[in-house]
């Protein structure tokens, strides 16, 4: 680990000395600000446009990808998390497992980059918000590195430009295929006969 990164986790974990508010603050956001953004986007699938749906089931997907590649990482890296090394202080509780990327982080990181290539401004605005507030809550509350969510954010805008790159490929291929199928129902067309031929025939 470099001495920078130990030096930003350090600054940027909560210490005793933390007032009781900043540490409640990253408590919900890191366990209940996701349940939160979940609701919004069932929201929004229930309540919204058709391309607001389309955003958001682009970002599901995204996220899903970002997960797979964020578990890929894990598996083979297996990075301790900053308890395994006996750094910082934990103020929740998580498993031993490893912690690099962030999973969470992934996951914000690639709704917030959905929203912004589904051109959602004001959804994407809210959603870059929830992203960096769950990204520093990850250290402040001491089981991440700095490295592990700014890997997370990476994997999760990754997955999303991977999700929102199929999507297009497949509208693509929606669209020349609807318009394969409406020529065959034209049938053959016939070739044209100039007017000029035409009153030629008729002498």
């Amino acid at each position: 680990m470099l001495p920078l990164e130990l030096d930003l986790f350090q600054s940027l974990n909560a210490s005793v000395d933390t007032p009781a508010g900043v540490v409640a603050a990253a408590r919900w956001i890191s366990q209940s600000l996701p349940l939160a953004m979940a609701a919004w986007l069932a929201a929004i699938v229930a309540l919204g446009t058709g391309r607001q749906r389309r955003a958001v089931l682009s970002a599901f997907a995204g996220m899903a990808l970002a997960w797979v590649g964020a578990q890929a990482l894990r598996h083979g890296i297996q990075a301790p998390r900053p308890a395994q090394l006996g750094l910082g202080m934990q103020w929740i509780d998580h498993a031993a497992r490893a912690g690099f990327p962030s999973l969470h982080a992934a996951g914000a990181f690639a709704l917030a980059a959905a929203m912004s290539l589904g051109r959602m401004p004001w959804a994407a605005g809210v959603a870059w918000a929830a992203a960096l507030a769950i990204a520093w809550s990850r250290v402040c509350l001491g089981v991440h590195f700095p490295s592990d969510v700014l890997a997370g954010a990476l994997t999760g805008m990754l997955g999303a430009w991977a999700a929102h790159r199929a999507g297009m490929a497949l509208d693509g291929f929606r669209t020349e295929t609807i318009g394969s199928a409406a020529l065959l129902q034209q049938g053959p067309l016939l070739p044209r006969v100039p007017a000029a031929e035409c009153h030629e025939s008729e002498r």
